[in-house]
């Protein structure tokens, strides 16, 4: 019972996310042509609203009794073994699909609500490398980024506030490493294995015999 509400509770904050978090672009324009500013400073705006959003789904997230709003996410953390006590093989076998249906229908969502003027920042970056170059370069990135999350969420600071400024300024990480399911998963879960081998898990405790 308590695995179907959370893959219930995985959808739902999953089908939120994609749709907050898709719109940060269209939200930064909008609000940079209100106040007159570009470059740097536009995203100085784009960190922010990751930083409010973070903390915001954060705290949803436990409303939900500890939903969790990424499925690669989900993987590399118990690759990782840093899940919690209740994130099993299992668990994450059913609720990977589960955070996939909720970011499907946060996507059509998407592309029914979205104003015609911003729906071409629903698209992503266009590479200007050729796709072999392209592909190699966004799995490093993926790598890397993925890395440097894991570094932050497990071994960084215990203050939600400075966890998730740090989050949201590691290249606006959180976006950039979920943004597809294809070669960059297969990406950061290598990140999240090689993590592992940089800092193995403690060996289990034997019980003690009478």
């Amino acid at each position: 019972m308590w695995l179907v509400k959370a893959a219930i509770g995985d959808a739902v904050v999953t089908f939120m996310w994609i749709i907050c978090a898709s719109t940060i672009g269209a939200i930064t324009s909008i609000i940079a042509n209100m106040i007159g500013v570009q470059g740097m400073a536009s995203l100085a705006i784009t960190t922010s609203l990751i930083f409010v959003i973070s903390v915001l789904f954060g705290l949803i997230a436990d409303a939900f009794g500890g939903a969790s709003f990424n499925a690669t996410g989900a993987i590399d953390f118990y690759i990782a073994d840093a899940g919690g006590d209740d994130d099993t093989l299992m668990s994450t076998v059913i609720r990977f699909p589960a955070q996939a249906v909720g970011a499907v229908g946060g996507v059509l969502a998407l592309m029914e609500l979205m104003p015609l003027e911003y729906k071409h920042m629903l698209e992503g970056p266009t590479p200007k490398v050729d796709l072999h170059t392209g592909a190699i370069a966004e799995g490093v990135l993926t790598f890397a980024i993925t890395f440097v999350v894991l570094l932050i969420i497990i071994k960084g600071p215990k203050s939600l506030f400075w966890k998730n400024w740090m989050l949201s300024g590691s290249d606006r990480s959180w976006f950039k490493l979920h943004g597809s399911f294809n070669e960059s998963c297969q990406w950061a879960i290598l990140a999240a294995w090689f993590y592992r081998l940089v800092f193995p898990p403690p060996p289990a405790s034997k019980p003690k015999t009478a």
